[in-house]
């Protein structure tokens, strides 16, 4: 359930609920792709650093260990520990990312295997079932993300099967909860499990919000913008964002897909979306790159190797209150695993309290202000 609190502008501070907590937004979900943070951050790490939701992925779990080896061991939050909401995606972004030889029809798309090359079919379907069996708190939709740029009648011809499969997934989660609540096997490991579905439409803007209001209309728990920052312009994803969030329920819960930086993130929320996931915060942060209140710092820098003082004078995550700019630096240049879990948290602490800032600009009427003040600072590179 969503619940609206406070607007400014189309900037919305709300309260979203599910069976497994009530999340406050704007918020950021945190990437465990293979159901872990990469860098050696546990659940538990996660509820010190401020997350509120995790996020997992359907194609990864399921070419290994195996959605049925999660579902054996009682479900994603058993398994991993976590028990706050999980998000799981489709899958169909790393089918058509990762996945070769890919052959798509109606029914859905075979491919073979990133792992080990052997062939797997996954449909609207199968997404739902394995999201099922991985009893998740939210699954997404499954969908076509279409490389950009891509023909218009391509797209136009993706969308209209995307709303296909998309009724097709509604169908199909309905039917396991339906099992469920008759006890007859196999029914979802969570009978509570929502679903969103996701606007597509590559970077034309009539196919996006034609897609968008055909979406709107099946009654979801919640809707997301996909197939955006795949390297289209930064004003061109904005315009579409503008374009689409007239067309979103207002009394839904708005996703926008793998995105984003800081100042993505302040610019999405001023144009009306709710929650966020995206790599970079745990993927720069393995590579030394850390975000600071003064903006983007390289660690790998020589400028840092006699520097004694935190990354962030500012922060207060667990990793600044101990450790030294020159310490994580040298762990990075030896590659110690340390380097990878304190620069990880770091970086996640900041993301997780950026959007506290937010919520709190919000909740005090004073989120334009914070946005031009904070924007430019925390893309600098310093």
């Amino acid at each position: 359930m969503y619940k609206l609190l406070k607007q400014e502008g189309s900037a919305r501070r709300a309260e979203f609920t599910t069976n497994r907590g009530t999340v406050q937004t704007p918020a950021f979900m945190n990437v465990a792709t293979a159901a872990a943070i990469k860098g050696a951050v546990s659940a538990g790490d996660l509820k010190t650093l401020g997350c509120q939701i995790m996020l997992s992925n359907t194609y990864h779990l399921h070419v290994r260990p195996g959605d049925e080896v999660i579902r054996g061991c009682g479900g994603l939050h058993k398994f991993t520990t976590w028990d706050g909401p999980i998000l799981t995606d489709s899958g169909g972004f790393q089918v058509f990312s990762l996945a070769t030889l890919r052959h798509i029809t109606e029914e859905g798309v075979t491919f073979a295997s990133h792992v080990d090359g052997r062939r797997i079919f996954m449909g609207p379907e199968e997404s739902m079932t394995i999201q099922s069996n991985l009893g998740s708190t939210i699954a997404m939709a499954f969908d076509e993300c279409i490389e950009n740029p891509a023909p218009f009648d391509y797209v136009k011809a993706s969308c209209a099967r995307t709303v296909r499969w998309l009724k097709r997934c509604q169908a199909e989660m309905a039917r396991l909860k339906k099992m469920a609540e008759l006890n007859t096997m196999p029914g979802t490991v969570n009978p509570g499990q929502m679903l969103f579905g996701i606007n597509q439409g590559c970077t034309y803007t009539d196919l996006r919000v034609e897609h968008m209001k055909k979406i709107a209309e099946l009654e979801l728990d919640g809707y997301a913008i996909g197939g955006l920052a795949v390297g289209e312009p930064t004003e061109v994803m904005y315009d579409i964002i503008d374009n689409v969030t007239p067309h979103m329920p207002q009394n839904k819960i708005r996703y926008l897909m793998g995105v984003g930086t800081p100042a993505n993130i302040l610019n999405a929320v001023e144009r009306g979306v709710d929650l966020f996931d995206c790599v970079m915060p745990s993927r720069n942060a393995r590579h030394g790159h850390l975000f600071t209140s003064k903006g983007i710092i390289n660690l790998n820098n020589k400028k840092y190797e006699y520097d004694m003082s935190p990354i962030d004078e500012n922060c207060g995550c667990p990793v600044c209150s101990r450790y030294s700019k020159a310490y994580i630096r040298h762990l990075l240049k030896s590659q110690e695993m340390l380097s990878q879990r304190l620069t990880v948290m770091h970086n996640l602490w900041f993301y997780n309290h950026l959007m506290e800032d937010i919520r709190n600009a919000l909740d005090n009427g004073c989120f334009a202000e914070f946005k031009r003040e904070k924007e430019e600072i925390l893309s600098t590179r310093i």
